[in-house]
């Protein structure tokens, strides 16, 4: 995938409406590849990814199958190692590890919950959860029996403490296995289709476990297939043939499935602004679309009297130009880049905006919603009293 920088993917600048701040960095990967070779040749199943992802975050990670998601997140686990490039979780260089370390690192760092549970069958369920704390070391050992208990109280399945996996619903056990993940209490949860195998209103049960998770503290990376659960979460990384889209145009799109995510970035074009120069003026023909990646732009509209207001002030991962594409024809205000920072924008064309837009009706009310909002508030800085700002 063409036209991006490698800097774009996972990082947030402080112009963003979303940027996470705080403590750093909690996974970070640098030019990550994976190579398999067979008999037919070498598969590259990722492709010199950059990642990185904050503490607190929840962050979905989509694509189709075999597009190298589960690779990716082996990479983050210590499942698998990166043929080449550096794997960092809360500061270590796990693709620098023996496998000894490696298990070590694991029991103590990560939480993993399995799509299809993997809960040992001749255990009961506190001896499931009481089993990591076993392997790695942690607590003493008469503690454990009562942190097993107090985590199946957590997600509400203390009542079953003695029944053995197959004693308990499906989702029941995928309940268990979340406290099991959190049993050493690791600042990191990874789950690879949690949901996959549980009907819809278990799967919503789940993930408001998650919800929960990252409210208390907890940094959690999901594999998912269902697009509406990768909405709700902090941010979609979209995976597509060992690549990732780049974070800001998966944000702006984020109503766009994975194929259409793929063929937009194809088609956007960087350009980069200087503090205070113009990108569009009110009034002049509407053709491209605008995703700002790295500094800002500020909506600027021009009051009747002649002065300038500024209405809007846009950051990474938000857009602008949709509503002058889509009614009619006239850009409805004007568009610097923020005086104090400039800005790098992805452009897509006016016939490339219309094609995804005619083929995706959610995306097409989510600008027109958009639209009417942004409209409102140009009208109310065109009309405020003079004097006034917005």
């Amino acid at each position: 995938m063409a036209r991006r920088s490698r800097q774009d993917h996972g990082h947030r600048d402080a112009g963003s409406a979303g940027g996470r701040g705080g403590a750093g960095h909690l996974i970070e990967l640098r030019r990550v590849e994976k190579a398999y070779s067979s008999v037919a040749g070498t598969f590259r199943a990722l492709k010199g990814v950059d990642l990185q992802v904050d503490r607190g975050e929840f962050v979905a990670i989509i694509g189709k199958s075999g597009s190298g998601k589960t690779t990716l997140v082996n990479m983050i686990t210590g499942i698998d190692r990166p043929t080449s490039g550096e794997v960092h979780v809360a500061g270590t260089p796990v693709h620098a590890l023996t496998e000894g370390q490696l298990a070590e690192w694991r029991g103590r760092a990560v939480g993993i919950v399995f799509q299809f549970f993997q809960l040992l069958p001749t255990l009961s369920l506190v001896e499931n959860i009481m089993l990591p704390m076993d392997f790695a070391g942690m607590y003493a050992p008469g503690e454990r029996r009562g942190r097993a208990m107090a985590l199946l109280a957590q997600v509400g399945m203390a009542q079953h403490a003695h029944k053995r996996p197959s004693g308990v619903s499906g989702g029941e056990q995928q309940r268990v296995a979340i406290a099991r993940a959190l049993a050493n209490d690791p600042p990191l949860i990874v789950a690879d289709e949690p949901t996959g195998n549980l009907d819809s209103q278990t799967a919503e049960a789940v993930y408001r476990l998650f919800e929960g998770l990252v409210r208390h503290g907890k940094t959690i990376v999901m594999v998912t297939h269902d697009p509406d659960l990768a909405r709700r979460a902090t941010r979609a990384v979209v995976v597509v043939d060992g690549e990732i889209v780049n974070q800001f145009v998966a944000e702006a799109l984020r109503t766009l499935n994975v194929d259409q995510l793929a063929w937009a970035e194809r088609h956007l074009t960087a350009r980069s602004y200087p503090p205070g120069a113009f990108i569009i003026r009110q009034g002049e023909e509407a053709s491209r679309f605008f995703i700002v990646t790295r500094g800002a732009a500020e909506m600027v509209v021009q009051r009747p009297g002649g002065q300038q207001i500024v209405v809007r002030r846009l950051g990474a991962g938000q857009y602008f130009g949709a509503t002058g594409l889509m009614h009619g024809g006239r850009t409805v205000s004007s568009v610097r880049a923020a005086p104090d920072v400039g800005a790098d924008l992805l452009v897509l064309d006016r016939e490339t905006f219309n094609r995804l837009i005619a083929e995706s009706e959610v995306t097409m009310k989510a600008f027109d919603a958009a639209g009417h909002e942004r409209m409102g508030q140009i009208e109310a800085a065109v009309h405020a009293p003079e004097g006034s700002s917005c």
